[in-house]
């Protein structure tokens, strides 16, 4: 038999690929930066040539290296279907989800009890991983993503639409420092979640006052973070109203009455293959039918 790489620096090749950073793929694959850098340079002295162009904090593919992925990914699939399908024994199915924390602590999780007296042998592994979609076919199955579009080439079903509120500690609402007015905000450091960047520029334009400049702004990439960073009084926060509702915290207020719909919205997706997989199917049809 011809003498094969090692599946692990296959394995490292193709997150790096489709994640664009090594830091990423390491954290993915809980690998330190060393250790991911060693398995991808044995990968590439194998082959006898580099594979990616490095630019700073990414990793790009180069022409070698997008050839590599586009006759190694599909075969690296088929030998994960092939595990899956051995390592399902007594009937027993397992899902692995990808899902937002906020979205999971305070829509999915609430509702998994439900889920299990219906479906008792189909066991759901959560990663709470950004860019989810990012990791489809490779750590995970499915996800519940928030985003303004979805890749073509994905299956999705959009579970929501939603409001942009401002949403700030409940004491800002009332007494000798409230904010009164949107203008206000000029004084105020603005909170908002990194994967959302849109959503400001939204609420601003709706409210009528594009040009407004905020005293600084500052990114998140959790949810539940930005919420109690708000309680905690770092900023008012420009985020999904189901957000703000959904925490039910009397901490936090919403500012003003503006009815502003959101570019953003929950998706369910996956890969278009997979929607055949009966764990794939059967929780994506209780998601829709359940209205998570």
């Amino acid at each position: 038999m011809r003498r094969l790489p090692p599946l692990r620096s296959l394995e490292a090749f193709i997150r790096v690929a489709r994640l664009g950073t090594s830091k990423a793929a390491a954290a993915e694959l809980a690998l330190s930066a060393p250790a991911l850098s060693r398995r991808i340079k044995a990968l590439e002295d194998h082959i006898g040539k580099p594979l990616f162009e490095r630019r700073n904090q990414s990793m790009v593919l180069n022409e070698d290296g997008q050839a590599l992925l586009e006759a190694v990914a599909p075969a690296m699939e088929s030998i994960g279907d092939a595990v899956d399908h051995m390592t399902v024994s007594g009937g027993s199915l397992r899902l692995r989800l990808g899902v937002l924390p906020l979205f999971g602590a305070t829509r999915l999780v609430p509702r998994l009890p439900e889920f299990r007296k219906l479906y008792p042998k189909l066991h759901i592994d959560v990663d709470t991983s950004t860019h989810a979609q990012n990791m489809l076919g490779d750590s995970i199955d499915a996800a519940i993503i928030i985003a303004d579009h979805v890749d073509p080439n994905l299956y999705a079903v959009k579970l929501d639409t939603n409001k942009i509120y401002a949403i700030a500690a409940a004491e800002l609402v009332h007494g000798p420092n409230a904010i009164k007015t949107p203008e206000d905000l000029m004084d105020h450091n603005i909170l908002i979640h990194s994967d959302m960047l849109k959503a400001f520029d939204c609420w601003k334009e709706a409210v009528g006052i594009p040009d407004l400049k905020p005293a600084s702004i500052d990114q998140m990439n959790s949810g539940p973070l930005i919420l109690e960073a708000v309680a905690q009084g770092l900023g008012v926060a420009i985020m999904h109203g189901g957000h703000f509702s959904d925490a039910n915290d009397p901490r936090l207020a919403r500012l003003f009455d503006y009815d502003i719909d959101s570019p953003y919205a929950y998706w369910f997706v996956c890969r278009k293959r997979d929607q055949k997989h009966r764990a794939v199917r059967i929780f994506h049809d209780w998601v829709i039918k359940a209205g998570l």
